[in-house]
């Protein structure tokens, strides 16, 4: 689910439709709980334990050792215990009329198969005392019929689907996403968080022109802040909710994140040529009329500051004609301001704010709007005493 974006806008409203069916349940799926190494050496066993079924001409027969007898028992025992707790809180989940058809059916199909297992019986068996091992070799027998029609790899399918939709339920419910809607010529959000920092600082935003450049000192929160909207943009395109209390974006065909970029070793390609390919990939798809999200965090920092100056500027100019896609530029090139390519109301221009009071710097990590000059490098290098060590 988290591999690829969905391939369109209904697929993503029909995610989204299935995970708020989730939280309308949350009461219910909140309990939901069984030991994981115990499923798992249940898993085992049954996978294993395929040999122990023979066939003769009286039919279908189990042979057990009394060693083995004990054995079964005790797993089927565990296997009842951990497969009726997951029957318990699947049967009680109400709102399925709510579920998307096409996942309505997969649902059916888990409670359909748990419920030809009989578990309540064997359950109450088992709170009474009452049961035999000819009571486990007989659900045993159940259990073997249904792995050799491949029911079992269907329902395991299904179950961690459906685990994987509580999981991803709590998280929204957790962190207080919200999920997003799709509009064409706009990026959005209300209140965008990095949902990994401890206390974050949420900015509202709207981005409307295509090209969008970010200024500000190190550590003002440049770099974090294009984190979150890309982690909005591409958890919106997987139809889940996302770290912003409302959020409005485009559908993007394309997405390139150029974030703590690195030399590419395998490949023998320096820090500027990986920046050099990925540019020319991303020109490419916008010449190909595909709508791009794309993020260059500290673009050409790693060539001289004269070819980086000029190239940036040929770079903005070029990507100003594709109206379609959204770009988004991070720089410490405070001279590209003088020049029309930035100057001009074409691009948009953004900053994170940081003062300096008593030579320490203080970042707010507030997103405005403006182009920030900010220089904090020689402060942080004096404020470490590097200079006194340096002259010592």
């Amino acid at each position: 689910m988290l591999l690829l974006p969905l391939s369109g806008v209904p697929e993503i409203l029909e995610r989204q439709n299935i995970i708020k069916a989730f939280l309308n349940n949350y009461e219910i799926i909140e309990t939901y709980s069984y030991s994981k190494p115990d499923f798992h050496e249940i898993f085992v066993f049954l996978q294993d334990n395929s040999r122990l079924v023979k066939e003769k001409r009286s039919g279908l027969t189990l042979f057990f050792s009394g060693k083995q007898q004990q054995q079964v028992r005790s797993k089927i025992i565990q296997f009842v215990i951990i497969f009726n707790k997951i029957e318990t809180c699947i049967s009680q989940k109400s709102g399925i009329d709510s579920l998307p058809v096409s996942y309505r059916n997969e649902f059916a199909g888990l409670i359909s198969f748990l419920s030809g297992l009989n578990l309540m019986h064997y359950d109450r068996l088992i709170r009474e005392n009452k049961m035999q091992t000819y009571h486990a070799i007989e659900l045993f027998q159940i259990i073997k019929d249904k792995q050799q029609h491949n029911e079992f790899e269907l329902f395991y399918k299904r179950l961690f689907q459906f685990e994987a939709y509580i999981s991803i339920a709590k998280g929204i419910y957790k962190n207080k996403f919200g999920f997003p809607s799709f509009t064409p010529d706009k990026i959005h959000f209300e209140e965008i968080f990095h949902p990994l920092l401890r206390d974050p600082v949420p900015n509202s935003v709207t981005f409307k022109k295509n090209v969008n450049l970010i200024t500000g000192p190190n550590m003002s929160g440049k770099s974090t802040f294009l984190k979150s909207v890309c982690l909005s943009i591409y958890l919106g395109h997987l139809g889940f909710a996302v770290p912003a209390s409302k959020a409005e974006f485009p559908f993007f065909e394309y997405f390139s994140i150029a974030v703590n970029q690195n030399d590419d070793i395998k490949n023998g390609y320096s820090h500027f040529m990986t920046e050099i390919i990925g540019l020319k990939n991303v020109l490419e798809q916008a010449a190909a009329h595909k709508k791009c999200f794309v993020v260059f965090d500290e673009l050409f920092r790693s060539t001289n500051i004269d070819d980086a100056i000029q190239i940036t500027l040929t770079t903005i100019k070029g990507l100003l004609k594709f109206k379609n896609s959204f770009f988004f530029v991070s720089t410490h090139l405070h001279q590209l301001k003088a020049f029309p390519e930035v100057t001009s109301d074409e691009s948009g221009k953004y900053y994170i704010e940081c003062s300096v009071r008593d030579n320490t710097p203080f970042f707010t990590y507030t997103l405005k709007e403006g182009w920030s000059e900010m220089k904090i490098g020689q402060l942080l290098f004096e404020k470490e005493g590097l200079n006194r060590l340096l002259d010592s």
